[in-house]
């Protein structure tokens, strides 16, 4: 959930800020650029994710299909295909559900932290998507990736792509969490299995929400690898504002 790359920072973004970033950066005066409890919370969430990852694939190994047993769904390509042995973790199917459910409430617990700290301390003023201010940042700086446009847009502490990723992110885990619980407890919380349109529906977007996350992770790990002086950032907290 946590967010470790600002865009001037790390050399991707213009040294022009806009307005409005000014303001809002000047409410983070004597702030580190990755507070303490951004930094703690990023590396467990890193360690949660990875084990509810490869638990949550030891899980899916056991009916590595989508739909229900006899009516599977025709767009799946990879029916009766179980993930490779080395992604998985808890040896059989009882293991990984211990490891998956006793990891999922430390990274509901983790999350909520981070939320607490996100909108208590102010953060969401320069970490969330805000469409009308972060919309067009974040059209023009992928033009800029795709190397349609010259030069990039002016940026502050993060671009507008960033903010739309990392709030993504945030908002699928928040999805991750409730889909699982609706597979969990399918009875008891049937309102909410019914909310994901079903058991066979809740499997599919806790599925693709795992796929989401994956290719999170790959991107921000190669933007990480490009620019490594964010790592330190990451691990030291940063130079205050």
């Amino acid at each position: 959930m946590s967010n470790a790359m600002p865009s001037n920072a790390a050399g991707i973004g213009s040294p022009r800020k806009p307005v409005n970033e000014v303001v809002t950066e000047a409410r983070f005066k004597g702030r580190r650029i990755q507070p303490l409890t951004i930094r703690l919370n990023h590396w467990m969430n890193a360690l949660f994710i990875v084990l509810m990852a490869g638990s949550g694939l030891e899980i899916f190994a056991a009916y590595p299909s989508l739909g229900p047993q006899g009516a599977q769904y025709g767009w799946y390509p990879w029916q009766g295909v179980a993930p490779p042995g080395w992604l998985r973790i808890g040896g059989w199917l009882a293991g990984a559900r211990h490891w998956h459910f006793a990891i999922a409430w430390f990274l509901v617990l983790n999350g909520l932290i981070y939320l607490a700290y996100f909108f208590g301390r102010g953060e969401w003023r320069r970490r969330l998507f805000l469409p009308a201010r972060d919309a067009g940042n974040a059209v023009l700086m992928f033009g800029y990736y795709l190397r349609l446009l010259k030069t990039p847009p002016p940026t502050g502490f993060y671009n507008g792509l960033q903010r739309f990723a990392y709030s993504s992110v945030t908002i699928v885990i928040i999805i991750q969490v409730l889909s699982g619980l609706a597979i969990y407890k399918p009875v008891q919380l049937h309102w909410l299995l019914n909310l994901f349109g079903g058991y066979d529906a809740a499997r599919v977007i806790h599925l693709l929400g795992l796929v989401f996350i994956a290719m999170f992770v790959a991107t921000h790990i190669v933007l990480v690898l490009l620019h490594p002086r964010e790592l330190l950032a990451m691990l030291t907290g940063g130079e205050r504002g």
